[in-house]
């Protein structure tokens, strides 16, 4: 009787199982969601300034140090020439000899650097394959938007650069673990109306309490402009020249 009692309880149990695994089945087939993975490629635009060396061509076997210079909100738009209007790129317009390849992108219209990471990126990636870049000693600098920008942009590609020289911006504290491994030097005036100094001493002292290699100039009597006076500093380019990974 036992035995007849055992048997029949296993065949109920195969029974619900049998159940449990249609109603599964069916449940399946009545989804409105599929699992799909989007796989496309992207065409991604940029307009940029480039100067090469005054020796780019004596030597075909040497790479040369590049500088990313990223401009302010001012110079945003489709008139490349807007972008001659401060930092590096002027300073090329007006005959300055840079020891490095300087690419100015333009960013457009109503745009931040902030939303365009992928697209510099991408352009940096280009310039690396159509020219001798030394890869070890990538340099991102920018000035108020443009300041924000390489805080942003190297924060989230930190292995990429071997320096990074913010002017006048800010950033996100809490990203600031990420540029442990990078050289920092950040600049601002001390009476800055637009980006109040507190948003460069923020991301200094956050990449310090990393354990990174951080450090702000300011310019006590300066108020926005604090990338004239620094652009026009050779002691920068030396610090930048030394930065390598």
């Amino acid at each position: 009787m036992n035995k007849t009692r055992w048997m029949i309880g296993l065949l109920v149990l195969g029974v619900l199982g049998m159940v449990v695994l249609q109603e599964i089945k069916a449940m399946e087939s009545k989804s409105k969601q599929q699992a799909v993975k989007m796989q496309r490629k992207v065409t991604l635009e940029m307009e940029y300034l480039l100067a090469l060396p005054k020796d780019y061509d004596k030597d075909t076997t040497k790479a040369w140090p590049l500088m990313v210079f990223l401009h302010g909100a001012g110079e945003r738009g489709s008139d490349i020439n807007k972008v001659k209007v401060h930092g590096p790129a002027k300073l090329v317009e007006q005959g300055k000899e840079m020891p490095f390849i300087v690419i100015s992108p333009q960013c457009p219209e109503g745009q931040w650097w902030n939303n365009r990471v992928e697209t510099v990126m991408a352009l940096i990636d280009e310039i690396a394959e159509k020219y001798r870049v030394d890869p070890k000693r990538i340099y991102l600098t920018g000035l108020s938007m443009g300041g924000y920008g390489t805080w942003s942009i190297a924060s989230t590609f930190p292995n990429r650069f071997a320096a990074i020289v913010p002017i006048c911006g800010g950033g996100q504290p809490y990203q600031a673990g990420n540029l442990k491994s990078i050289p920092v030097w950040a600049f601002h005036g001390g009476k800055d109306p637009v980006v109040p100094l507190a948003e460069s001493e923020r991301m200094v002292d956050a990449v310090k309490k990393a354990g990174g290699n951080a450090k702000l100039t300011v310019y006590p009597e300066a108020q926005h402009d604090s990338w004239t006076e620094t652009y026009n500093n050779p002691a920068l380019y030396e610090w930048l020249l030394k930065q390598s990974k």
